[in-house]
């Protein structure tokens, strides 16, 4: 079964930006994907789902950035539709930011 990874606008938006100055974040995501399928998130403490319904989950996941010297500073809110489909919602790192942006997780479960 294929894992499907899709992102909002406003993620790619945050993403790009971020990985101009963290040199590390493009490989850091791509580690990051592979591992997702296989995390529960109620039991590990780098997750916290923030909504739970019958067709999907957002979820807030601290992030490491080898940038970062593997500091989980960075954060990353996404949505799980079943277990092998994602969409990511923002990217932020937490010196910058100190929590996610409400409206945005909103406005995105408004277009679910």
């Amino acid at each position: 079964m294929r894992t499907i990874f899709k992102a909002t606008r406003d993620f790619e938006r945050d993403f790009k930006k971020l990985a101009k100055k963290y040199k590390s974040l493009k490989n850091d995501l791509q580690e990051f994907k592979k591992v997702l399928p296989f995390v529960s998130f109620n039991e590990n403490k780098n997750f916290a789902v923030l909504h739970d319904s019958k067709t999907y989950k957002i979820i807030k996941a601290r992030f490491s950035c080898r940038y970062l010297r593997n500091n989980p500073a960075m954060r990353i809110i996404l949505a799980q539709f079943n277990k092998n489909e994602y969409e990511f919602i923002e990217i932020y790192f937490k010196g910058d930011k100190e929590n996610e942006d409400r409206q945005r997780i909103l406005d995105f479960q408004k277009n679910v």
